[in-house]
């Protein structure tokens, strides 16, 4: 099974055919799953057809139960029907299921009601327009409403399953017939065979379908092709090959399909028909009774004058009973409902549909939805544990670039990795945000000393940036890393936590250099520390699709020269001298350019899956996202708070301070996408 547990049935169906191919096809043996039907005409072609499938069975290893096995049967259940001289019904544990089907609810017992007998509606006439008024209750946004329409229909599916009806078996050599007609209500068909015994026609497959909104404004002729069309669809495995006759009421359907020029529409359907061998009939509506019935709604059921209709209707027009009736329609009091639908809510905090349902139950109240929702909103509970559905707060904000080299640098920490024999366990990532010149620095540990002394030994050669951007890692948050900005006149910039992709520049580096590292050293993982110098080679040599150059090209104007090459150098340092700042400026022009293009390609895909962040004030309260700080706790809640909004930053991040003695750091820097607004629980049903 090539994808799992999920393909064993289609799997399974696939190898039975193959074995039994060469029999389906002689009808010797028709399989449908495990369930394996031998048809015969007598004793001995059955003895003869049961000895071939067995052999078969046997060199292909199956095993039969033989105390599952029929042999020599007039009647079958195969599937839900009953098999019997040539005739298909459907089987009582089935018609019983209906027929004993309890009062429907809502709306997924009527799903689950039409499903089951939606199975036999073959066998019924007008299914669609019989079961037109329950169908109607699952559309979408349309109000669950069980009336006596919907009750006439429930039981007159129940009635006329419980009538058994029958079907002939199709024989494909048979004279067969297919009578259409169509309302604006429905389309209807019958699928009728001769039958060898006394030339009549019996049905073999019932068709009906509800007209969609759109296709009740199609002209009568439209919809009388379009009749035609749905019956050959859904009797095409019957009469595809075959010769059979079309009969309708309509005579310019006979007419008109073998003009030259038809409507799109028309035309379209047309061709569709010309893959079948058919000839077109016209009868007189009078004779296509049997097919109105199907495609027509049965107004009449409507005012049958049922024993329980009856009842209904002078119930309804009793004084007495409408007064007990209002009196059982629970109203109460407006001081209670807010009580009534929290005893309800905090039984589980379930969603708005379910609070409805259970409250419904036993009061009437009104606009309980709107109530419903608004407790729900202001429910502690559901505030922080909820998540946030839709597409996510926040756009993507690029960080703008200066136009010279080593004016950003971006700093992370890698690791821990295994540790090597001089004790490192970190690296240490800078990137140039401009040229995207990569420095490593293997580090023993994560502390600030140590990322000093490389931040140190690299201003020497290159010189200080103007603006560092770190994460909030322990190395950069310190008094020490903070001192040292200072000290060397340095913007340090510390991301919002949880929100890597404001450093999405390491960060993507970094899942490259982990990569790359660990398939170095997948022999011997302590060895790590050997391939840095190497890799940070590669990465700087590289070219560079938001620059369009190499990190070496841009920063230095030349292309990085290996050993090997080294000799040329004297040959072309006179050329490389005198032409190095026209095409330094050049380059880095090229390359800012490139860069805003990569950013505004990168903004907008990113922003199609986002919306613009909710924009919270100063002292807002709110909720924040706990996985930011303590992750992998499934069944805590997924929000901390309150916090209050301290501080309104750019980009859509806040700072915020805790309110009360609530799980959660007592103060922290957050975005619009981690946060939801607080809502004071507040009586406002």
């Amino acid at each position: 099974m090539p994808f799992g547990l999920s393909t064993c049935p289609s799997t399974f169906m696939r190898y039975i055919n193959a074995i039994f191919g060469h029999l389906i096809s002689k009808s010797i043996v028709l399989p449908y799953m495990d369930d394996v039907v031998i048809p015969v005409a007598n004793e001995s072609q059955a003895l003869e057809y049961l000895k071939i499938v067995l052999e078969v069975a046997c060199d292909y290893g199956l095993e039969i139960n033989f105390k599952k096995c029929q042999f020599l049967r007039n009647t079958i259940d195969f599937l839900g029907h009953i098999i019997e001289n040539g005739r298909l019904f459907p089987s009582p544990s089935k018609t019983e299921a209906v027929i004993n089907y309890p009062d429907l609810k809502n709306t997924k017992d009527v799903r689950r009601f039409l499903g089951l007998t939606g199975y036999f509606r073959k066998f019924l006439p007008s299914y669609s327009t019989i079961a037109k008024p329950l169908s109607d209750l699952l559309r979408k946004d349309s109000l669950f409403q069980f009336y006596a329409e919907q009750q006439t229909a429930f039981q007159k599916l129940k009635y006329l399953l419980s009538q058994q009806p029958v079907l002939s078996i199709f024989n494909q050599n048979s004279p067969t017939d297919i009578h259409t007609d169509v309302s604006i209500d429905g389309l209807g068909a019958v699928l009728f065979q001769k039958s060898i015994h006394d030339n009549q026609f019996p049905p073999v497959f019932y068709m009906s379908k509800k007209t969609s909104d759109h296709e009740r404004k199609y002209t009568s002729f439209e919809l009388e092709v379009l009749a035609v069309v749905e019956a050959l669809k859904k009797f095409r495995f019957y009469v595809l090959g075959t010769s059979f006759k079309i009969i309708t009421d309509c005579d310019a359907l006979v007419k008109t399909l073998s003009k030259k020029e038809l409507n799109p529409r028309i035309a379209r359907w047309a061709l569709y028909l010309q893959e079948f061998n058919y000839t077109i009939e016209h009868r007189t509506g009078s004779k296509m009774a049997h097919v109105d019935a199907l495609s027509r709604p049965p107004h009449c059921m409507l005012i049958q004058n049922s024993v329980h209709l009856q009842f209904l209707k002078a119930q309804q027009a009793d004084d007495q009973i409408t007064a007990i009736k209002t009196l059982l329609e629970t109203t109460p009091h407006d001081n209670y409902i807010a009580s009534i639908i929290k005893t309800a809510h905090e039984r589980g905090h379930f969603t708005v549909l379910r609070i409805q349902d259970l409250v419904s139950k036993d009061f009437y109240i009104l606009r309980l939805k709107d109530k419903v929702e608004k407790f729900i909103q202001n429910c502690v509970t559901c505030i922080l544990t909820n998540r946030k559905r839709g597409k996510q707060d926040g756009t993507l904000n690029p960080i703008e670039k200066n136009d010279l080299p080593l004016h950003t640098f971006h700093l992370d920490h890698l690791g821990p990795l295994a540790t090597t024999s001089k004790k490192h366990k970190h690296v240490l990532a800078v990137i140039d945000a401009f040229s995207k010149f990569t420095w490593l620095y293997p580090t023993r540990s994560t502390d600030a000393a140590e990322a000093i002394n490389r931040l140190e030994n690299q201003r020497h050669v290159f010189g200080n940036p103007y603006r560092i951007i770190t994460d909030k890692g322990s190395a950069f948050t310190s008094s020490a890393f903070e001192d040292y900005c200072k000290k060397q006149n340095i913007l340090h910039i510390c991301i919002t936590t949880g929100l890597s992709r404001s450093n999405g520049q390491i960060e993507k580096q970094n899942s490259t250099i982990i990569a790359v590292l660990s398939k170095l050293s997948v022999d011997d993982p302590e060895k790590w520390y050997s391939h840095v110098p190497h890799l940070q080679e590669i990465l700087n040599s590289t070219f560079q699709r938001s620059i369009k150059m190499t990190p070496f090209e841009l920063l230095f104007g030349t292309n990085m020269k290996s050993c090997q090459v080294i000799e040329i150098v004297e040959l072309l340092n006179d050329e490389i001298t005198a032409q190095f700042p026209e095409q330094r400026d050049a380059l880095r022009q090229d390359a800012k350019k490139q860069i805003y293009k990569v950013q505004d390609e990168n903004r907008r895909t990113y922003n199609l899956r986002r919306r613009q962040a909710h924009k919270y004030q100063l002292h807002d309260l709110v909720a924040i996202k706990r996985s930011q700080f303590d992750p992998g706790l499934k069944l805590k809640q997924k929000y901390l708070g309150p916090y209050k909004v301290t501080k309104v930053k750019h980009n859509d991040t806040y700072d915020v301070e805790k309110c009360d003695f609530v799980d959660g750091p007592s103060k922290t820097s957050t975005c619009a996408e981690f946060m939801k607004l607080w809502l004071s629980q507040t009586n406002s049903t």
